[in-house]
Formats: C-alpha cells, structure tokens, sequence
C-alpha cells in the first residue's frame, strides 16, 4: 500500500531539484518563467528544464511542470512560446489551473497529463468528475477537505483519476490560496505568482470616532497577526490519507532553502518507510517527526484534515519562521582514512561547534568540529565566507550531498 503512493518535493531551482531526489523525493513539481505562481523562485530557464527532467528520468523519477497562474488574454497569447519550451523537456505532466489554458494545451500537446492546481478548489466528486472529462489525470485536492470528505469524493470518481493532497508547509489565509489581499495592498498580484504575503502581517484594529478621528481599539497579543496561518503538518497521519484515497502526498515549498527540501522529503521519506515495514497502525517514533521542527516553520496544525473544528489554524502571536537548526555547510567528499570532510560553507559556524548530519535516511548523527582548513591548507577558527571551501576533521562518517547542521536553542526570524 504505502509503497504505491508518491512522495512530491517542492525544486525551486535546479540545486533544490537535486536535493528533492537525493532526500527521497519520487516527483518533483517546479515552475517554468512564466505561469507558475512562484515568480519570485528562481525557476527554470528550458534548457535548465531539459536537464532537468533528463536527470529525473535517469533516476527513474518525474517532474511536473507549474502552469497554473491566473491567466489574461496577454498571457493567453504569450502560451504558445512556453508551451514550446515545455514541450521540448518531456516533463510527466502540466500542474493547469485556468479552463483557457487547459483548452489551449489540449489543443497542442494533447497527449501531455494534466493536473489540476489545488487553486480551482475541487471539493466534491461532481467537480472532480467534470475536470476528468476535460482531460484532467489528477486532481490537485483543495485544503479544506476532511478524511471524511476525501474518501467520500474518492468513491464517487472514475477509478483511474488520481488524487493529490498537500501533506506539508504554508497555506493561506484565503480559500486553497485564491487571494486578493496583495493586489489590494500592494499591486502584485497574488494569483499571478507575485504575493507580498500580507497575511503574515501585524495588523492594528482602529474605530471611527464621531470627530472623525480614528481611535485604537484595546487589544492584546492574540489580536495583531489575525491573518496568519499555520503550517500544516500531517506526517502521522499518513496511513489515514493513503487509506482515503490519496496517491500523491504533496510537500509545499517552492521558495524555501535546500535545508528545508532535505529535511521535510527525509522526514517524509522515512515515515512512509517505517508505515510500509511496521504496518499502519505503528506509533511513527518522535525522532522522525522532530525532524520537521528543525527545518524553518511556523506553529504546525492538521488544517481541515479532521473537520472544520479540528485543529487550530491560526497562529495569532506571531508570524516570524521557527527553527531550531540552520544549515552551516554541505559535503562535497569525505576522507574516511583520515576523518577529514571537504565541505562548502553556507552559514558561519566555528572549531568546537557541535554539527547534526542530514544524510538520507539517516537522522541523529552528530560531531564535533575539530579543527578547521581553508581551501589553501591553513587553519582558521571560524568559516566566515559564504560559500567557501573548507576542510574540517570529523568523527563520522559522511557521504557527498549530505548536510550539515548547527543545532541550538529555537530560533525566531
């Protein structure tokens, strides 16, 4: 059962892509240079594309491509160019939101899969169904529904239609992320890749007095950030979600770092792993889901996963990112006759710092840095450089790709 079911990891850009499939991820979901509501990720350029889904399918994974912005007739005309470009790289779908855009694609890359964004909010099997006829493969299910809901929708569709569900990461305030809060505020549009993310803002609750004059209400912490969201969270319920009828678990995170990528897909990986080998009525173990709170989040909820009065949703107190572990370098090689570790810096860590390893499969290593050595052979007492290239003596055992982490106390940013 748990082995049939696709683990989907979120690839920003070529680097995270890479670390999606290292991790564990079976798919891939990314955005071309257009269309793909993530404008301000880095994205892929089509011969990055090309690369991109050759690598995939050497490894025997898949890579579905975004096209799922909010369309005008502007873009409409521009469609032809990206479809090209798309067409050219042999991706395994088209993640499609608007009716336009599904009717152009039909019309010239019939044979390519189509699944349908979570943004056109499918919540019933009538739905659903209608979108099958259009030639959707797979349905992106909306946030709001309930197991109950889920397996509801899944008994009354064709058998051959598949169902998605995000299992992981930020949502929106606003219904399975249709937002005008940005456009209204700031002029990007939200449903065009470009939010602002006005919903994670402080906001301040202000009367009308009979002068004119504008007074403020009296309120304490829980009234300021009453527009943010929670994370959703839902690793341990992963069986319940399979048993529903869910084929495709869906990680969000196109514009998070490489550290959150590893971490989440590990996690994720791992747990499907224990359900499969242990049977779904195991108790995952703690180790695994404490993994997710060391990659950058705010509070975690279920969402809607238990009904409209399950878990809560909203983190009212703050919406500042919790983390209790940054990345401090990636290993490129490691020499295991002489317990050294060539590495790249990416945050400033120094001799003596205690290190976790993120290595796929594989949590709760760590290490002390025993000394550390520029690329020129001299030893320094701190790695100050973005990006620089170290050698550091190291205890256990590593392998290249895997990560390397500072641990501390909880961190807020």
């Amino acid at each position: 059962m748990i082995n049939n079911v696709e683990l989907l990891s979120p690839a920003g850009n070529f680097e995270r892509l890479q670390v999606a499939f290292r991790f564990g991820a079976d798919a891939v979901y990314l955005g071309a240079t257009a269309m793909s509501l993530r404008n301000f990720a880095d994205n892929f350029t089509p011969d990055e594309l090309i690369e991109a889904v050759k690598l995939a399918h050497g490894l025997n994974k898949k890579v579905y491509v975004t096209v799922n912005a909010f369309a005008r007739d502007d873009d409409i005309k521009e469609l032809p160019v990206l479809i090209e470009s798309i067409k050219a790289a042999s991706p395994d779908a088209l993640i499609v939101n608007d009716p336009g855009v599904i009717r152009v694609l039909r019309r010239t890359i019939p044979d390519m899969p189509l699944h349908l964004s979570t943004q056109a909010n499918t919540l019933n099997s009538e739905s659903a169904s209608f979108w099958y006829d259009q030639g959707i493969t797979r349905v992106v299910l909306a946030r709001e529904l309930s197991l109950d809901d889920i397996k509801r929708l899944r008994d009354n569709i064709p058998s051959d239609l598949e169902l998605e569900m995000f299992v992981h990461g930020a949502m929106c305030v606003s219904y399975s992320g249709r937002c005008l809060l940005s456009n209204y505020v700031d002029g990007r549009d939200s449903n065009k890749g470009e939010c602002v993310q006005p919903c994670r803002w402080k906001y301040e609750m202000r009367e009308k007095g009979k002068d004119g004059e504008y007074l403020t209400i009296e309120e304490d912490d829980n009234g300021t950030f009453i527009l943010n969201s929670r994370d959703l969270r839902l690793i341990e319920y992963l069986p319940k979600i399979i048993d529903a009828g869910v084929t495709s678990l869906k990680i969000e995170g196109r514009m998070k770092s490489i550290s959150y990528v590893a971490a989440v897909t590990n996690a994720y990986r791992m747990a499907l792993d224990f359900f499969e080998k242990e049977g779904k009525d195991a108790i995952l173990p703690q180790a695994i889901v404490e993994e997710l709170s060391k990659a950058s989040h705010r509070p975690f909820t279920t969402g809607f996963l238990f009904g409209k009065n399950g878990d809560k949703l909203q983190e009212t107190s703050h919406a500042g990112y919790i983390q209790d572990a940054c990345i401090c370098a990636t290993v490129e090689d490691y020499d295991s006759e002489n317990k050294v570790a060539h590495v790249f810096q990416r945050n400033r860590f120094f001799k003596g710092d205690s290190v976790e390893i993120l290595s796929p499969s594989d949590i709760g290593r760590t290490f002390k840095v025993e000394w550390i050595k520029d690329a020129e052979g001299n030893e320094v007492e701190s790695a100050p450089h973005p990006k620089q290239e170290l050698y550091i003596g190291c205890s256990e055992p590593l392998k290249h790709g895997d990560i390397l982490k500072l641990a501390g106390e909880i961190k807020r940013f």
